[in-house]
């Protein structure tokens, strides 16, 4: 277990580093979720009876799920595999004594650190402009992890399945991902659906993601007020994990026969 942990910590870490020698990557997906909290933040002041406060602690949860963990979690971990296939490190990797588990886990801690280091940067621009959190933190990240968790787990199967060069990522994260980031209610406020709309947000991931983390971070929820977001995202994260490790375990084996 403690080699597993070492093995972990290193792909991380050269994941990390990679992406930081990649700083171009790196400033968009802090430029861009801090855009979408001011540009939400001060639509909602505008058009909405909102304190400057409250519109940025509401458009803090939605440009961090919506913009932040996606582009990084999804689109990030999409771009990493098929880099790695192309470069040819995953023929290196055969031949290393890291196992499979601690590579697949490395790029789940790597990008669980990214979305760390987001909500960081987000939750200190919304807090100097008055944003508070309201609720229980352990909730939150609960919420937070399965969250990305999620995004990571359908990176996974993404960038497996079906990325093949490096110019499908942009193409494939916008065309799978845009549509459900919108009618989970990101960008605009669930209360502005109409009734149609809104039964089919409901049965989408994001939709609870946003759901959830507004609760506890705005309205101080309990956990037995977020039950059907918690359980719902549960077992999305368990689907994409075990989807995702499965689908990296088929393109290993794929990999081995070229």
């Amino acid at each position: 277990m403690r080699r597993v942990g070492r093995e972990t910590w290193a792909v991380a870490r050269r994941v990390l580093t990679e992406l930081i020698r990649r700083q171009r990557s790196l400033a968009f997906w802090g430029f861009f979720p801090v855009s979408i909290l001011l540009l939400i933040g001060m639509i909602l002041t505008g058009r909405t009876d909102l304190t400057i406060p409250e519109a940025f602690e509401q458009a803090a949860v939605s440009a961090l799920v919506g913009s932040g963990f996606f582009f990084s979690g999804v689109g990030g971990t999409v771009s990493t595999i098929v880099a790695e296939r192309e470069q040819g490190t995953l023929k290196r990797l055969f031949l290393s004594p890291v196992s499979g588990l601690s590579y697949f886990l490395g790029i789940f801690l790597a990008y669980i650190l990214v979305a760390t280091a987001q909500v960081i940067l987000v939750t200190a621009v919304a807090a100097y402009l008055g944003a508070r959190f309201h609720g229980h933190i352990l909730l939150g990240l609960l919420l937070f992890g399965l969250t990305v968790g999620g995004y990571v787990g359908a990176g996974f199967i993404l960038g497996t399945q079906l990325a093949r060069r490096t110019d499908d990522v942009n193409a494939l994260v916008a065309a799978v991902g845009l549509p459900f980031v919108i009618i989970g209610g990101t960008f605009l406020p669930t209360s502005l659906f109409p009734e149609n709309l809104l039964a089919v947000a409901k049965y989408t991931p994001i939709y609870h993601m946003n759901e959830g983390l507004l609760g506890v971070a705005i309205q101080d929820y309990s956990w037995q007020e977020v039950g059907e977001n918690l359980g719902y995202l549960a077992v999305f994260t368990g689907v994409m994990v075990v989807g995702g490790w499965l689908s990296y375990l088929y393109m290993v084996q794929r990999e081995r026969q070229l």
